[in-house]
């Protein structure tokens, strides 16, 4: 990969792809003072759906594969990647993007829901592979580091956001299922000897196999479990009424983009249940009409919206149920609407923040039943509002931080965003065999039932401990292992942990907590202004390093993620997007953009520095110092984007960042040529700020065309997101 940029820097979706347009410029010309390339792979939605279908495509319209020349980049020794936050596609999304690229012109299939024909499962199958986490596990060849920036705590901890106030009376509660769930059901092995293994389902009508060809190294931990249809549909009837009793919110907290297969089936279920009346009398008209529960309320509204005896029945059986938390109240857009509007990681951790309210109908804040299906996590949610009811909200001024090793290497631990989940067609066994004939795992399920395995390999998970160790040595925090003696997959983790830290004579520096336990202790520690690591898997890596740092920071946004790849090379990760669907509206509507760029100008840094310690580059370092320096600049002299429309957002956050990295190039004394070289830049763009900030004041109150939501136009989107002409001279 001889001819690989220095630095690639991904193009993505939504909100960080919009300022991408802004910032790329800046980086690419501040880099190429140091003779530094920064070259781009588009990972982004739309992207993959053209690279997956180039048969579709017109010659000048074929794009290549950059989502798998990343997967082949991340394996080397080379690679230095800054990752943005990109889409991990629901159903509906995917949907979305399609009938907006076929109206721009590109020919592709539509989305067969229900494909009959073998040519429509070819490429119902094809999709799929789209949906959900499709990108992160084929980057993450490595564990995740996260922690927020020391800039950034310091200026949380000096600049407070507001926390709602918890009482020892509120109503919010999580509810989650006491049996028949994936935790209670789960089984878990450590193979041996390497293995190849099929998945198949027997019945009495004979034995039908799921999938075959799944190969394990020596080493690997295997997981195997189930969701009880049965079990889920009671659980989600029986807190319908409670909530209805209760006299507060009814709220579903889901992970249908991440967990792509059992997710949306799950939260269908939840549809079906709210409206079950209307499905007893009408199911098969609807059906006939194209319902599928998973796609959501809003989905199913507008298939039967032509049908006045169904919406009247939908209308009778609603005013029955519990007020509902909605994601916009003004709009009448419903917690049921879209499964991925809802997303469990961004969405608990707002409503916490919130001292446990969540926003109903009235467009008032009220006490919530966050019911979360699954057992595995529930507990981090509930062990948090129970503290924070006992004890009072946070206080970011005065609270220290939570830090996360987090286990991702290789697929490890994912749940829901792989090839090994099922809904199960009929009653049977499901069976996990060996090549040799061994049967792994077994359970006894039902037509309806989710069946899913994951696995964790032994390289990925010795080096999430090493990299502990590291992290521990370095800060000397608290540090806790998030792992279940009483969970399966947990129990066989614990089993490898505890040998290495032995051996490394650092079993005393570690505590191995259930997550329940492991949430108590950590708020604890942040509350008396102590820190701790949080070493957990994958699913706990993602749920964690949203909780805190919206606790902390008020986003998860700002955060510092470094994945350090098992072979040698870096990917820096920049943070959460999931508030950036509302970024997009707004600028499209008022052409201002509230997007903070601060994680990726804190990743910028470490790419920075990584490519000085990989390839002697000291030019590199040198332009590392300056960005912390500038990202320093913005967080003192609060630079940040502003909500509202009129006030400086995200281009005039750009120009601030130019402006104060180049001042810092100049002022530096290690390297004079570049000193030399950015000294005019920084006057020019400090004698030209008030005509600079004027251009980009200017742009703002009026709608902007970009071409497309989830694929722009490049030549709008740059006029858009690069309005000042005196900016763009001097950075060019």
């Amino acid at each position: 990969m001889a001819d690989t940029p220095d630095i690639i820097y991904t193009k993505v979706d939504e909100a960080p792809e919009l300022a991408s347009a802004s910032l790329l410029p800046i980086i690419r010309r501040f880099a190429a003072a140091a003779g530094i390339t920064v070259g781009t792979k588009d990972i982004s939605l739309a992207g993959r759906i053209l690279a997956t279908f180039p048969e579709s495509l017109t010659a000048d319209q074929k794009i290549t594969d950059d989502l798998a020349e990343l997967g082949k980049l991340v394996t080397t020794p080379e690679a230095n990647v800054i990752k943005l936050p990109n889409i991990s596609a629901s159903e509906p999304q995917l949907v979305a993007a399609v009938k907006e690229l076929q109206s721009q012109g590109y020919a592709l299939p539509d989305y067969p829901y229900e494909p009959k024909t073998d040519e429509e499962k070819a490429v119902r199958a094809k999709y799929d592979t789209i949906k959900g986490s499709a990108v992160n596990p084929v980057l993450r060849e490595g564990n995740s580091d996260r922690r927020a920036a020391a800039a950034v705590k310091k200026f949380a901890q000096n600049n407070p956001h507001r926390m709602g106030e918890w009482t020892k009376d509120s109503k919010t509660r999580v509810a989650s299922m006491s049996g028949g769930d994936f935790f209670s059901n789960e089984v878990s092995a450590t193979l041996d000897k390497a293995a190849t293994a099929k998945i198949v389902l027997e019945t009495a009508g004979g034995e039908k196999v799921l999938k075959d060809g799944v190969k394990y190294p020596a080493g690997t931990v295997v997981d195997a479990t189930y969701m009880s249809a049965a079990a889920l549909d009671a659980f989600l009837a029986e807190e319908i009424e409670k909530t209805n009793a209760e006299g507060v919110l009814f709220s579903l907290h889901m992970k249908a983009t991440m967990m792509k297969v059992s997710d949306p089936i799950i939260f269908g279920h939840a549809v079906k249940e709210w409206l079950k009346p209307v499905f007893e009398t009408y199911g098969d008209k609807m059906k006939a009409l194209g319902v599928n529960p998973n796609g959501g309320l809003g989905a199913l509204l507008e298939r039967v919206k032509d049908e006045p005896e169904i919406m009247k029945a939908i209308e009778d059986v609603t005013a029955s149920r519990p007020p509902m938390y909605m994601v916009n109240s003004d709009r009448g857009i419903t917690n049921l609407h879209v499964p991925s509007d809802v997303i469990i990681d961004a969405s608990m951790p707002a409503l916490i923040r919130d001292g446990g309210k969540g926003w109903g109908p009235d467009n008032k804040q009220h006490d919530t039943v966050c019911v979360i299906p699954d057992n595995s996590y529930a507990p981090v949610y509930d062990a948090t509002i129970e503290f924070f009811k006992a004890n009072g909200k946070l206080n970011p001024a005065t609270a220290g931080t939570v830090q996360n090793i987090g286990l991702m290497a290789q697929k490890a631990e994912e749940y829901g965003s792989h090839p090994t989940t099922f809904e199960i067609p009929e009653a049977g066994t499901v069976k996990m065999i060996l090549d040799d004939g061994t049967v792994l795992h077994s359970h006894e399920v039902q037509a309806g039932d989710i069946w899913r395995s994951a696995s964790a390999r032994k390289a990925p998970i010795e080096d999430w401990v090493n990299l502990a160790i590291d992290r521990q040595k370095a800060t000397g925090y608290r540090s806790i292992f998030w792992l279940d003696a009483n969970r399966g997959h947990d129990a066989e983790l614990i089993a490898m942990v505890k040998p290495i830290l032995e051996a490394k004579g650092v079993a005393d520096k570690f505590e191995i907590m259930a997550p329940r336990e492991a949430t108590i202790a950590s708020l604890e520690t942040i509350t008396k202004g102590g820190n701790t690591i949080a070493i957990t898997g994958n699913v706990l890596r993602d749920y964690l390093t949203d909780l805190f740092p919206i606790l902390e920071l008020a986003t998860s946004a700002k955060m510092l993620s470094i994945v350090k790849l098992m072979n040698g090379g870096g990917l820096f990760e920049t943070g959460a997007g999931g508030s950036a669907p509302k970024h997009v509206q707004q600028l499209q509507e008022e052409n201002h953009l509230r997007w903070d760029s601060l994680g990726e100008f804190c990743a910028l840094g470490e790419s920075f520095t990584f490519l000085a310690d990989a390839k002697g580059n000291e030019k590199a370092r040198v332009l590392g110092r300056a960005v912390d320096d500038a990202t320093q600049g913005i967080l003192d002299h609060d630079r940040s984007p502003s909500r509202k429309v009129g006030e400086p957002d995200n281009r005039d956050s750009h120009y601030w960042f130019a402006r104060y990295w180049a001042e810092a190039l100049a002022a530096q004394s290690d390297d004079k040529a570049l000193a030399d070289e950015f000294a005019p830049i920084a006057k020019a763009l400090a004698d030209g700020e008030a005509k600079i900030t004027g251009e980009l004041a200017a742009a703002q109150g009026k709608a902007a065309d970009i071409g497309g939501y989830y694929h722009t136009d490049d030549a709008k989107l740059a006029s858009v997101m690069r309005p000042s002409a005196t900016l763009n001279a001097i950075i060019g």
